[in-house]
């Protein structure tokens, strides 16, 4: 039986997308454009806030929704939201008290704030220069609870982000969706928000099968999105457990696997 048509390639973008330096390569945008020229539609999901993909809207010319914080806000290209899906309110103090409890740093996104009590904390510069905007800085959390959409958990311990995310888990799995974005990143979300949602909220929208879209991403909070879409390849950089779950492996982000991906997988069956 023949493979359905791709209609739609849905990307990561940190670790997929952009380089290991946060930078949309000429081939990438090239790529993206090539899938405009074929019929292909094209978005972008991640656990960035919206105003950290703003970035890619002009040059990759989207059209689609962006799926920020995995899921958690859909909003247009002109940045109107479409949908958000907070964390229940009642539990944002005590996933901050479970994350902190493994000596994690805590990042809040509340709307288009985000709010960190370590300015100098970890991985805190990075983040700013990536998504192109600086958090504000808090004293407590204390009372922030309502319209929170992510938690972020932050460590350069690999091993204590892994624990924090399997009790994270095992105590709030029907309640909240827990995952790393990056061995040192713990995004925790409304339990609907994560990227298979982004997928079928997606083939809804455009009124296409899942089997019709292409998934492409590196990390653990990947492989939902893989296993609702027809096509799913993994970055070379993405170690074996997420090439394991998909169905076929490009080069690493450093070595535009995300455009040869195009070219070798998406292209040839448009």
């Amino acid at each position: 039986m023949p493979s359905s048509p791709i209609r739609l390639l849905l990307s990561d973008v940190d670790g997929t997308l952009v380089t290991s330096e946060k930078v949309l390569t000429e081939r990438s945008i090239e790529a993206v454009h090539k899938l405009h020229d074929a019929g292909v539609l094209f978005g972008v999901t991640s656990g960035r806030p919206p105003r950290g993909m703003a970035m890619l809207i002009e040059p990759l010319a989207l059209r689609t929704p962006v799926a920020a914080f995995n899921g958690g806000l859909l909003v247009e290209p002109d940045m109107t939201v479409i949908e958000e899906r907070a964390i229940p309110a009642e539990l944002v103090a005590p996933m901050i008290a479970l994350l902190e409890s493994f000596a994690l740093s805590v990042w809040v996104y509340r709307g288009a704030e985000w709010y960190v009590r370590d300015l100098q904390g970890p991985h805190v510069d990075r983040e700013s220069r990536t998504v192109q905007f600086a958090p504000t800085l808090i004293e407590s959390f204390e009372g922030i609870g309502e319209d929170v959409v992510k938690l972020v958990g932050v460590s350069d311990d690999h091993d204590a982000v892994a624990r924090a995310s399997d009790a994270a888990r095992e105590r709030f799995s029907d309640h909240l969706s827990a995952s790393r974005s990056q061995p040192y990143y713990l995004d925790v979300t409304h339990p609907e928000a994560n990227k298979g949602g982004v997928v079928r909220y997606l083939a809804e929208r455009y009124g296409i099968s899942t089997d019709e879209i292409a998934t492409i991403g590196d990390m653990a909070n990947d492989v939902l999105m893989f296993a609702h879409s027809g096509l799913s390849i993994a970055m070379g950089n993405a170690d074996r457990e997420v090439q394991r779950a998909a169905r076929r492996v490009t080069a690493a982000n450093d070595e535009d696997g995300f455009a040869a991906a195009v070219e070798r997988f998406i292209l040839p069956r448009a």
